[in-house]
């Protein structure tokens, strides 16, 4: 099974790479982990925000249609929110019907409503909005957490 984070932006920090480097190399066999960066839409003073984020909904489409059959999965903050059982209880069901799962992370305006409404669910990692590079981190480390439970491994306690 793979779990693909869909993020809108480029560039990230060192420390963003590394860090998700070291949870992707921690999984094994059964769940991968894999970033794809989306770059944003050029931004100008004529161009108004919603056609920005209509725009991102467009790459982030032409990106789903690589993967038929992934479960879609939006992150907002009125989504819904996991704990890591949970988390690990939804990878595991995902895992057992061999169905990749595709995380989408929006631009710095948002998700465009009418992609996280066609999405199957819609997940919250926190009421706070936390910065794009974090949220990498944060699910890499969510996702490695989850597996080791699944697989009875030590690391969460």
């Amino acid at each position: 099974m793979r779990v693909r984070l869909l993020a809108l932006g480029t560039r990230m920090p060192a420390w963003v790479e590394a860090g998700v480097t070291e949870y992707s190399r921690r999984l094994a066999g059964d769940i991968r982990l894999e970033i794809e960066e989306i770059g944003l839409p050029r931004r100008g003073s004529h161009v108004d925000t919603a056609t920005l984020v209509a725009r991102e909904a467009d790459a982030l489409r032409k990106r789903l249609a690589k993967y038929p059959g992934a479960e879609t999965i939006a992150l907002e903050v009125t989504g819904r929110r996991l704990d890591t059982q949970r988390l690990a209880r939804e990878l595991g069901n995902r895992r057992d019907l061999s169905q990749d799962l595709c995380i989408l992370v929006g631009g710095p305006d948002g998700l465009c409503p009418a992609l996280s409404a066609e999405c199957h669910q819609r997940w919250s990692l926190s009421d706070l909005t936390l910065p794009h590079p974090l949220v990498r981190i944060l699910v890499a480390e969510q996702v490695y957490r989850a597996w080791t439970l699944l697989a009875g491994h030590p690391y969460h306690r």
